[in-house]
C-alpha cells in the first residue's frame, strides 16, 4: 500500500512537471515571433528536444500548436478560442480595483486607472488615501491626455504591439501639470497582443514626493503595471528590466 502511494505521489508530481514544462513551450513565443524552430524552442526553454517534441505532440492534439511543412512551429488556434472566453468572462474592476488597494495601502497616496478616450483620459477606477492632505481624483473625470503623468504615458506607449517597449523608463513623473500642488507617478498597462489598455497612477502633494519616496512608489507601480498587465492578457515581460524615473518622463525635476 505505501508503495502504491508512493506511486501515486510520483505520477502527480510528473504530471505537474509536464503541464509546467508544456506551458514553458507556450510562453517562448513572443508576438514578434511567426514561427520557432525545435532549436530555437530548445534555447528559449531550456529543455531536451526529445521533451519538447514529446510535449508538443500532445499540445498539436489538442490544438495549442501547429507544425508547418518547413518544419517550424506556431501558437494553435485553440489559444484564440481560450482568448475569446477569457474576454467575454472579463471584469475589468475585479482586477483593477485590488490592485489599486494594494497601491494605497504600500505608498499611502491615491491610485487611479485611467483608459484614453480620443485626445482625453478618462478615470475609471480610483481609490483615495486615508491621509487628510491628498488630491482628490473622481471617477468618471475627464483630463487631457497631453498633461499628467497618466496622460503621458500613455501617449508614449501607445504603438508598443508595432515598434516594442522605448528604451525609457516606463514609470512617467509629473510635477504640478494638472495641479500646481500635486506629483504624479504613472505607468502604461497592457492587454491581449500587448495593446495599451491604460495606465494606473499614483498621486500625492508635492510636500511629501521626496527622492525617496518616488523611487519607492515607482518600485511599486512597476509591480502593480506588470501583475495587471498579465491579468489583461499582456505579456508581464515588457517591464523585465525597466529602470526607475526621476522627474518628468526621464530627466532632472524641475
Amino acid at each position: 500500500m505505501a508503495e502504491d502511494s508512493s506511486i501515486k505521489a510520483a505520477d502527480k508530481e510528473q504530471g505537474v512537471a509536464a503541464v509546467e514544462r508544456a506551458f514553458t513551450i507556450m510562453n517562448a513565443f513572443t508576438v514578434r515571433d511567426v514561427s520557432l524552430s525545435l532549436h530555437e524552442l530548445a534555447e528559449r526553454t531550456g529543455l531536451y528536444k526529445s521533451t519538447i517534441l514529446r510535449l508538443i505532440s500532445s499540445l498539436e492534439r489538442w490544438g495549442c500548436m501547429h507544425r508547418l511543412q518547413d518544419g517550424r512551429y506556431q501558437l494553435g488556434p485553440r489559444l484564440m478560442n481560450w482568448s475569446r472566453i477569457y474576454q467575454s468572462s472579463l471584469r475589468l474592476d475585479q482586477h483593477v480595483l485590488p490592485v489599486l488597494k494594494l497601491l494605497v495601502s504600500e505608498t499611502g497616496e491615491g491610485a487611479s486607472y485611467f483608459k484614453r478616450e480620443g485626445d482625453m483620459r478618462v478615470c475609471l477606477y480610483r481609490v483615495n488615501s486615508e491621509r487628510a492632505i491628498q488630491e482628490y481624483v473622481t471617477q468618471g473625470d475627464m483630463l487631457p491626455l497631453g498633461r499628467g503623468a497618466a496622460g503621458r504615458i500613455m501617449l508614449d506607449y501607445a504603438n508598443v504591439e508595432q515598434t516594442g517597449m522605448p528604451t525609457r523608463s516606463p514609470v512617467y513623473v509629473s510635477f504640478g501639470e494638472t495641479d500646481p500642488e500635486v506629483t504624479a507617478l504613472a505607468a502604461p498597462v497592457f492587454e491581449s497582443m500587448n495593446a495599451l489598455a491604460g495606465s494606473i497612477a499614483v498621486s500625492g502633494p508635492r510636500s511629501r514626493m521626496t527622492r525617496t519616496v518616488i523611487d519607492y512608489i515607482a518600485e511599486c507601480l512597476l509591480r502593480a503595471a506588470t501583475d495587471l498587465t498579465q491579468r489583461l492578457g499582456g505579456d508581464p515581460a515588457l517591464f523585465r528590466n525597466a529602470s526607475l524615473p526621476f522627474g518628468p518622463g526621464d530627466s532632472t525635476a524641475a
